[in-house]
């Protein structure tokens, strides 16, 4: 069972129809949908919901001749890239590491696109599928893919933020829609490895804010006795028009040294004001085996200064449900994953959007009085 009484997957890899992917007559190799999963969401003008999903298409069989093979999008087509199973490290199913090097160099094991999904207002049916506003490669910045849009609204216009893969840059890139649903490419907007950008839903102080989460390799500890754990963390950054970003003074969420169920953190959904604040839903990942285990946990930050967190609820909101993904067992190839990445207001609850084991979209209708 899970903690919530609605809680269910809505989408997933059969409900993806690959004859009209952006991939679609461009390669001499089949495909199939990897996975369906971490769904941004927002609420149209209609008043239906729209998921814009990232589908992880990947090759049925990678591997031949001697060869691992990625896709790659190249001057408007796409193709394949062969590398020599003795030069990659194939352990992790998402992906293999080039061996040999002094720092790790990776290539996925697939390429992904974002397809906007139509949804009830209550998020629970399909009301269409929009295979002609899918985002796709348009740039060599992001030949590997476009992967886990996030959607602000702000104001009158609606901004996704998404993370686009090259040998180039890991960028931040930024769309923007005047209807929630045909999004324009803007720019790149962070030049550097940044995972989860989450742009707040409204302006404070009249700039607009942001969540963001720059990796590395290298983390600096704090003092023995801090209360918090070096590693990868949730800062700020704010802009005069959310296409020029700089980074926030004061940090925002840090993982705690209390537990190592947090021990590495990023944004899940974008900032939604509240009448305690600013409320925003994260992920923190506990160490196990190579993926670890995903949770989504939530903080409230001060409406008017949000690097500073007002409260922080230790317990998860939603952890990994294997009673929902047991139809999809044979297609399962992470476990222990939930990935948070949208939230829409539906009066006294919050319909929110999830990855479920980096597979499938799941909707989960949580009370506002779980926040309280």
């Amino acid at each position: 069972m899970t903690r919530f009484a609605t809680d269910r997957l809505i989408f997933g890899p059969d409900d993806v129809d690959l004859s009209r992917s952006p991939l679609a007559g461009h390669l001499d190799a089949e495909t199939y949908v990897l996975g369906a999963f971490n769904p941004a969401l927002t609420r149209l003008p209609n008043g239906n919901l729209a998921m814009f999903v990232r589908i992880a298409e990947a090759l049925k069989r990678p591997i031949f001749e001697g060869h691992i093979h990625a896709i790659r999008w190249a001057d408007g087509r796409y193709v394949l890239d062969a590398w020599p199973l003795e030069l990659v490290d194939t352990a992790d199913p998402r992906k293999f590491l080039i061996r040999g090097g002094r720092w790790r160099v990776m290539a996925l094991t697939s390429l992904s696109w974002i397809l906007p999904v139509e949804l009830s207002p209550d998020g629970l049916h399909i009301v269409a599928v929009h295979y002609d506003r899918a985002i796709a490669p348009e740039g060599s910045f992001q030949c590997y893919g476009v992967e886990d849009a996030r959607v602000s609204k702000v104001g009158d216009r609606w901004l996704m933020t998404t993370c686009s893969v090259s040998p180039e840059r890991h960028s931040t890139t930024l769309y923007s829609s005047a209807n929630g649903l045909d999004f324009a490419f803007e720019d790149i907007i962070l030049d550097h490895q940044n995972k989860d950008m989450l742009i707040f839903e409204g302006l404070i102080g009249g700039k607009y804010w942001a969540q963001t989460r720059p990796l590395g390799d290298l983390y600096f500890a704090y003092p023995p006795a801090s209360e918090w754990r070096g590693g990868p963390s949730i800062n700020l950054a704010t802009s005069p028009d959310a296409l020029h970003w700089k980074p926030h003074r004061e940090p925002g969420i840090r993982p705690h040294a209390a537990t190592v169920a947090t021990a590495r953190i990023g944004g899940g959904t974008p900032p939604i004001l509240t009448p305690q604040g600013w409320l925003t839903l994260w992920h923190g990942v506990e160490p196990k085996e190579i993926v670890g285990i995903y949770r989504t946990y939530w903080s409230m930050l001060d409406r008017d200064d949000p690097a500073k967190v007002v409260r922080t609820e230790d317990a998860p909101l939603l952890e990994a449900a294997p009673v929902l993904t047991a139809p999809l067992e044979d297609k399962m190839y992470v476990r222990d994953v939930v990935f948070t990445a949208g939230i829409a207001d539906a009066g006294d609850h919050y319909v929110v959007a999830s990855g479920e084991a980096d597979l499938a979209c799941r909707i989960t209708h949580v009370p506002k009085t779980a926040f309280a």
